[in-house]
């Protein structure tokens, strides 16, 4: 039977049959083989990656339906899902205003509307609504929409922005110009960051490359020019390394910073010099990585030449080489200084201690010496705190973001002279949210080298049952990502059923510092893998969960780390949603054409070295599945997914159907318009969103 008349069957059988009858689709098998360091590989689904053939077409088609007819019997629980989750929404709502030269700019949404309307209105107060860009519009006939970068000019005329329709993040540039609002100049395709010069005429833009989708060249582009006469100014001719540029706060400088997931350097230039030559602060060296801002003839560094946690220079604007470095604040072993925010009268240094994020603040003196002058307070034991949008260079006031697992998105302004902080915006959540319904707290659990994961949790206070309720863990743990611990009011309808929701800080992530991310990559990425077994298991011995119902979630390569742990340790899961999962490990690491595969070498390692070859290969998830009993599996991907291509997950689920012994689902989502964060609207997204909660809860139970 062929997979097209598979798909035919599929659609009609979904109103007629009981899921429990329905039979999945099935793959063909073609064998591929690869020799390498000795070892054959085999992939029977390597057929899968042929994105244009109809048979691979008919195959996702196939799945996708299969999905639903699993799924009929909750379609009922999905639309209650989807309406709670809607009435939690303020669909009318708009943003805090900022001020950027002479402009308040601000988002609004409509109720619906799937996507912000971008405005602005001079001197804010009472004068007209500017709309600069409506992303309905943008979207208009479009199954897809993401706004790229986004810069104005300083005249606040010209706006460069660009737009990708669908879901490659293969962005193209547009100049509209905000008096008239009439596009100019056609476009650019594969455009990256976007910044203008002081004379409100030259733009610079970087581009990706076509192969391996990296940001590789900056070209300079003058308005009322065509493009065919714009200017190559610079390219990066190393495979690891992409380019973005930018401009100093204080607007004095352009930047091009040059940088691989370890390495960095960056480039500048006068802002009001826009045909100068661009001058190189430090040449790279391997393994350190510094970022640049300006201050009154001074270069502010973040560096991690002395250590991993980073320490702060300066240094003169014209001798701005190590050998004029001269340091501000040192490296601490247990303080991570993860940014620098940078003003005229004071600098915010952005910390991470303790697994949790510092703001402290430090002022200039009359005679220009930086003094530590306070440190905003938090009052939650886990939360979120970043700085918000601060354009003015001049300003004596700071925005910063804050939010927790039960405290809603909310932006306060701290005043530097008072020290107090005054709250701006909270967003608010209708439909009967009362955060005192509910707790978070900060555990931790013992690896099984002694070392301490942090795990942070929320749950319904009136819902709590020791050791009885369903367990929900997410994990992530790559590239130094600090995961983010902040307000979801999706979430509230798995709290409110007495789901506890939990929050793995597992190594390779960077919520204890670089330290932690070096801990779970390269040669020893398995810390990954068994701290989340860990943080699980942890979780029902400490009555925070049932062990028989626990369900996991990751993305990206937190799908890696899904598959991971599904095959070592399968029976202590019931559920798994695993998103755009990196699965296929070896294949696409040993595949030097594909997006990010060079630039990850340093993640993950080389596998054309044989010593990283045979690790990647103990963990990678395609290659170890076997034969066995696994938990039930909802598996998401989307078509035009340039992260992790579609077929990874697609070749995963094929293979997995020919070896799982057991009754439980096993479904292949397949977005067929989208990237790799799924549907671009934000009520296509709510929808998603209700189709996973829904098998999750018939999975832990909560549903008939």
């Amino acid at each position: 039977m062929t997979i097209e008349t598979q798909a035919r069957e599929t659609q009609a059988k979904t109103s007629q049959i009981s899921a429990s009858s329905i039979t999945p689709p099935t793959a063909r098998k073609e064998p591929k083989q690869t020799t390498i360091h000795g070892t054959v590989l085999v992939d029977d689904y390597a057929w899968l990656r042929e994105k244009e053939s109809p048979e691979v077409t008919a195959f996702l088609e196939a799945e996708n339906l299969y999905a639903e007819a699993v799924m009929a019997p909750l379609a009922d629980l999905r639309e209650q899902l989807y309406e709670e989750m809607l009435s939690h929404m303020k669909q009318t709502d708009v943003s805090v205003p900022y001020r950027d030269g002479g402009w308040w700019y601000y988002t609004r949404t409509e109720e619906g509307r799937q996507y912000p309307v971008y405005c602005r209105k001079a001197n804010g107060g009472d004068a007209p609504e500017n709309v600069i860009l409506d992303g309905n519009a943008l979207a208009e006939g479009k199954s897809f929409m993401a706004l790229g970068g986004t810069n104005v000019s300083d005249d606040g005329r010209w706006l460069a922005y660009s737009v990708d329709h669908t879901g490659f993040r293969q962005y193209t540039l547009q100049i509209k110009d905000l008096h008239t609002g009439l596009v100019v100049d056609g476009e650019v395709e594969r455009v990256g960051s976007l910044v203008w010069a002081a004379d409100n005429k030259t733009l610079f833009y970087t581009v990706e490359d076509v192969e391996q989708k990296r940001q590789f060249q900056l070209w300079r582009h003058v308005l009322g020019t065509s493009h065919a006469e714009n200017v190559l100014v610079f390219e990066e001719p190393d495979e690891r390394f992409n380019l973005g540029a930018g401009r100093t706060r204080d607007g004095e400088f352009l930047v091009l910073e040059a940088g691989s997931h370890t390495t960095s350097e960056a480039r500048f230039l006068a802002a009001d010099d826009p045909t100068g030559a661009w001058t190189l602060v430090t040449a790279r060296v391997d393994d350190q990585e510094y970022s640049i801002d300006h201050r009154k003839g001074l270069w502010f560094i973040r560096t991690n030449d002395a250590g991993r946690n980073f320490r702060l220079v300066t240094a003169p604007v014209a001798t701005p080489g190590r050998a004029h470095w001269t340091e501000l604040l040192s490296h601490r072993e247990a303080v991570m200084l993860e940014d620098i925010d940078l003003f005229e009268h004071f600098f915010v240094a952005c910390e991470r201690e303790d697994g949790l994020p510092r703001l402290r603040l430090w002022s200039f003196t009359e005679n220009d010496r930086a003094i530590q002058s306070n440190e905003i307070k938090f009052p939650e034991p886990v939360y979120s705190a970043f700085p918000h949008i601060n354009r003015e260079f001049d300003a004596t006031r700071f925005r910063y973001a804050y939010q927790s697992l039960v405290t809603p998105s909310s932006v306060y302004e701290y005043d530097i002279a008072t020290a107090a902080s005054t709250l701006l915006k909270q967003v608010e959540v209708p439909g009967g949210f009362d955060r005192e319904f509910y707790a978070s707290e900060r555990v931790f659990a013992t690896a099984t080298d002694g070392v301490k994961i942090p795990i942070s949790l929320v749950y319904r206070q009136d819902k709590r049952e020791a050791g009885g309720n369903p367990l929900y863990v997410y994990g992530y743990g790559s590239y130094g990502y600090s995961l983010p611990i902040g307000f979801n009011a999706n979430r509230l309808s798995l709290l409110d059923r007495g789901i506890v929701m939990a929050y793995a800080h597992i190594r390779g992530g960077g919520d204890l510092g670089k330290p932690w991310h070096d801990a779970g990559k390269m040669l020893v990425k398995r810390n990954t893998f068994s701290d989340f077994v860990t943080a699980a298991e942890y979780l029902t011995l400490s009555g925070f969960g049932d062990p028989a119902r626990v369900a996991i979630e990751g993305g990206s390569a937190g799908g890696l780390l899904m598959g991971a742990v599904t095959n070592l340790k399968p029976e202590i899961f019931r559920a798994v949603l695993s998103h755009v999962p990196f699965v296929d490990v070896m294949n696409t690491m040993l595949d030097a054409s594909l997006p990010l595969t060079v630039p990850e070498y340093e993640e993950w390692g080389n596998p054309n070295e044989e010593e990283y070859f045979n690790y990647m290969l103990s963990y990678s998830p395609y290659e170890n599945l076997k034969a066995g009993s696994y938990p039930a599996m909802l598996v998401k991907t989307s078509l035009n997914d340039s992260q992790v291509m579609y077929w990874e997950p697609a070749k995963y689920v094929a293979k997995l159907r020919t070896l799982k012994t057991d009754a439980q689902p096993l479904l292949l989502v397949t977005n067929m318009s989208a990237g790799h964060g799924g549907a671009s609207g934000r009520y296509d997204y709510l929808k998603e969103i209700a189709f996973d909660y829904a098998f999750l809860l018939k999975e832990l139970g909560l549903v008939g």
